[in-house]
């Protein structure tokens, strides 16, 4: 049987999240729209809430981890940095260290479930 358990890592900083699971499933969504608003959208949340994150992560970090463009002709757009994507490589990286740190105390767990 399998857990289902899943450790959600959050990384403070000054008072906020830097990097939890919702920004680092927003960075992927980017990556993939190439764009903040069809971002949002395709996580279910308004584009002020994820533009909020974005910042949130853009003053945490050293760098910049997403870039935007304003309108014009072809539209606007983002992109996550070079320096975003690595910080989302060492965030999923350790996220799937815990859960397999964590795999057979979780199982124990489950096991006790009725």
């Amino acid at each position: 049987m399998s857990s289902g358990i899943d450790i959600k890592l959050r990384i403070p900083y000054r008072g906020v999240y830097a990097l939890g699971p919702g920004k680092a499933d927003l960075l992927e969504a980017i990556i993939t729209t190439g764009s903040i608003s069809a971002a949002a959208k395709s996580m279910g949340m308004s584009y002020k809430r994820a533009w909020d994150l974005v910042n949130t992560m853009n003053t945490s970090f050293k760098q910049s981890l997403v870039t935007t463009a304003t309108g014009g002709s072809h539209g606007g757009g983002a992109a996550v940095t070079d320096f975003g994507k690595k910080v989302l490589t060492h965030y999923r990286h350790i996220q799937q260290l815990a859960n397999e740190a964590t795999h057979q105390e979780a199982e124990a767990l489950c096991d006790l479930l009725r």
